[in-house]
């Protein structure tokens, strides 16, 4: 089984790019990242993901000929790209368009592409792939690799960026229709399906990763990964969804993973009672198409931070901050919500990671004590005691990321897709939007050096 994802901002420039008034046919180059996934932790089966890294036009010199039903161009252009793909580990695709047509190939282009797969084979192996992307103008998308003489259907390709679109295949049928009937009279019954096909990943599981996770249970969501390192604590039973006293010292994935078996809904939960910076995890999250992060340490979010950019996998960050305030109220209560995709700027230019601190915290991992010590002082900056926790706020900071994903889905609340960033403040009633724009020359979103870059040593190029 193969997937593609094309990031949004690649799909604007290549929409813009191939655009012709004339009603034309038109061509370019397209790189891809691969994300080699050994088993995916639902199926055990093996699968590869295309990502999408950079997109080249067709030099004008080599452009040929072009009507509404052909588009031909010179193979000199294409070899150089596909040495420069090869150079850089990275896989070799074509996009063309069908400007009055369905993202449906012709026998033309099978004709076609079979030439050009056997000239790629003959150059690079039988065992490198070379990707077919097709874009109609309708909005339409279609892929496929060629491996020598094979043509392997891509099941399914997304779009990913503030709005999360998916063509093709789902891959996941069944699930009872009727749990979800009330909610496909407001979203359609194409929503529940592609809920049902989607693997969602959840990294850390207590206040509110926990709720999130019975959230996602109802919303129909067919593929759940659970990934904590932590057990269940006397305190933490005002706050985790699902736990009971009989729980105290029982991994936080093993008590949602039961709620999640008992409530019978057809949800597959897989756990991983480890933290999500080891290579077991690394396969996992490789297989997810959206990770919700409900961790409170500065490494795990750096780490998922940059996963994001790398794997075109969105990545929802959660948090709860509770600060002493000034004036009457004895705290501010702040919950943020951050989504990240290639297009956003990343945490680490918005200020929510800090690298002097993500950094102490990846060494203190080899230290369990002070690993236990910096956690305890997370909620509160300066504070020696754990913070409040209340599982209202808790919940309803879950409940904002778990709308964030529908309307990444559904546009309901408007076609913009997904807010980078939003802030509730509990005390004061207050929502809010914040736009910030990334460090002039940030490696991670400001340049698209790493953007689909996919598998690379070391893992995301993060040394130690």
């Amino acid at each position: 089984m193969q997937d593609l994802i094309l990031l949004e901002p690649h799909e604007a420039d290549l929409r813009a790019l191939l655009h012709r008034e004339t009603g034309a046919e038109a061509a370019a180059y397209v790189i891809f990242g691969q994300s080699a996934i050994a088993a995916d932790p639902w199926t055990g089966a093996p699968r590869t993901r295309f990502v999408s890294h950079a997109v080249r036009p067709v030099p004008d010199e080599d452009q040929v000929s072009a009507s509404p039903l052909h588009v031909t161009w010179s193979t000199r252009g294409l070899i150089r790209e596909l040495g420069r793909a090869t150079r850089d580990q990275l896989a070799f695709g074509i996009v063309h368009t069908h400007p009055g047509g369905r993202a449906e190939f012709s026998r033309q282009d099978d004709r076609n592409e079979a030439d050009l797969a056997r000239a790629v084979c003959n150059r690079n192996g039988p065992g490198y792939p070379f990707i077919s992307l097709l874009l109609a103008a309708d909005g339409g998308m279609a892929a496929r690799v060629w491996r020598a003489n094979v043509m392997v259907p891509v099941q399914r390709l997304a779009i990913i960026g503030r709005r999360l679109r998916y063509f093709g295949s789902l891959g996941q049928a069944g699930g009872d229709p009727e749990i979800l009937e009330r909610q496909a009279r407001l979203f359609g019954s194409g929503v529940n399906d592609i809920l049902r096909a989607m693997r969602v990943a959840i990294v850390g599981c207590g206040g509110t990763g926990s709720p999130l996770a019975m959230l996602l249970l109802r919303l129909g969501i067919g593929r759940l990964l659970l990934i904590d390192k932590d057990v269940v604590e006397v305190t933490n039973l005002n706050r985790i969804h699902g736990a009971r006293r009989s729980d105290i010292g029982r991994p936080k994935v093993e008590v949602l993973a039961r709620e999640i078996r008992e409530a019978d809904l057809g949800v597959e939960a897989v756990t991983l009672n480890a933290w999500a910076g080891t290579p077991e995890a690394y396969d996992a999250l490789k297989a997810c198409d959206v990770i919700f992060g409900c961790t409170d340490d500065h490494d795990g979010r750096a780490l998922l931070n940059r996963f994001a950019y790398f794997y075109g996998v969105p990545y929802i960050d959660v948090g709860l901050r509770v600060t002493p305030a000034e004036g009457a109220l004895p705290y501010a209560i702040t919950a943020r919500l951050s989504a990240i995709a290639p297009g956003s700027t990343c945490l680490l230019c918005r200020g929510t990671v800090d690298p002097r601190r993500a950094s102490e915290e990846h060494l203190e991992r080899t230290d369990p004590d002070g690993f236990r010590r910096l956690k305890a002082e997370a909620y509160v900056e300066g504070g020696g005691d754990p913070a409040p926790a209340v599982v209202t706020f808790t919940t309803e900071a879950a409940t904002m990321a778990a709308n964030e994903l529908i309307q990444a889905l559904t546009g309901y609340r408007g076609a913009e897709g997904m807010a980078w960033a939003r802030f509730r403040r509990f005390e004061t009633l207050e929502d809010k939007r914040v736009g910030i724009a990334a460090r002039s020359g940030c490696q991670i979103c400001d340049e698209r050096a790493l953007w689909g870059r996919g598998d690379v040593e070391p893992f995301l190029y993060r040394a130690g």
